[in-house]
């Protein structure tokens, strides 16, 4: 099993220059509430890179585009954490969930009630 990560934004160091004077300017409108969690202007948060490294989960980050061209028929909306089981997608935390997520601390609670044990309901996507 892989925990999927997929940003509601574009790869490359222009789209992430935009990102961040997105986020710094008007924080309220920024797309992708994955991304304003787990990253500050510049980079990945540190207590986020140290909860992915303890947690000994198989992971794997996915910008906007990346993710439709590799799962063109996982119709989702964007931010998302899925878990990956060969080439089937099930939702861990929805975009609207992210939403209301405030900080890392937030978020891994939640990862690690959702992930415990591989427990998810969700039908595949």
């Amino acid at each position: 099993m892989t925990l999927v990560f997929v940003y509601n934004a574009e790869a490359g160091v222009l789209s992430g220059i935009m990102d961040s004077a997105h986020k710094l300017f008007s924080p309220s409108t920024y797309a992708c509430h994955l991304c304003a969690i787990t990253h500050g202007l510049t980079r990945m948060k540190p207590e986020w890179r140290t909860w992915l490294q303890r947690s000994g989960l198989d992971v794997r980050f996915y910008h906007r585009s990346d993710f439709r061209r590799d799962w063109p028929a996982a119709d989702i909306q964007l931010p998302a954490i899925l878990m990956q089981e060969g080439d089937r997608l099930s939702p861990i935390i929805s975009a609207t969930e992210l939403a209301q997520i405030r900080d890392v601390g937030q978020l891994v609670a939640l990862l690690e009630a959702r992930c415990d044990g591989g427990k998810n309901d969700d039908p595949a996507l």
